[in-house]
């Protein structure tokens, strides 16, 4: 236990609301990513790209429009389940989509810079920096927190 003093109902309410401020960080960048990959093929440059960058780009518009779905499913689960009493249940499930959301916007995001230093600099370039943005995401959003956890002592939190 944490030290609280609150029952279960309080703690789902209490996570609930913790995630939903999580989530509201995490949309307004989803939806700024997705309304610029969306705007790119209406750009001059674009008939530039070569059958690689076209289709990763693609493969970014899916990845991106996947990432703004997990992070908008908890509103509609969270309107199907209103007043059923399964709030234990719904910051269970909202959870899991948001984990799978910052998975999907470390691909996004990782794929995006992989994508912009592919055609300025070059495919080799676009490789290395999507693989270590990669890399770099994946340390500061799963390995730091996990080790912070671990060294804490604590467990899966809530």
């Amino acid at each position: 236990m944490d030290g609280r003093d609150e029952t279960p109902e309080e703690r789902s309410d209490r996570n609930w609301n913790e995630l939903l401020q999580e989530l509201r960080v995490t949309q307004t960048g989803v939806q700024i990513l997705t309304g610029f990959l969306l705007t790119v093929p209406f750009q001059q440059r674009f008939t530039d790209l070569d059958d690689y960058q076209h289709d990763l780009y693609l493969v970014l518009v899916l990845l991106s429009v996947l990432t703004t779905g997990l992070i908008v499913a908890p509103v509609s689960l969270h309107r199907i389940m209103f007043g059923k009493h399964l709030k234990r249940e719904l910051v269970l499930s909202a959870d899991r989509l948001a984990r799978s959301g910052l998975l999907t916007l470390a691909l996004t995001i990782a794929g995006a810079a992989m994508l912009v230093f592919d055609v300025v600099v070059g495919r080799t370039a676009g490789w290395v920096v999507g693989i270590s943005v990669l890399v770099l995401l994946a340390v500061c959003w799963l390995a730091y927190p996990l080790q912070v956890t671990r060294s804490a002592g604590g467990s899966s939190g809530g």
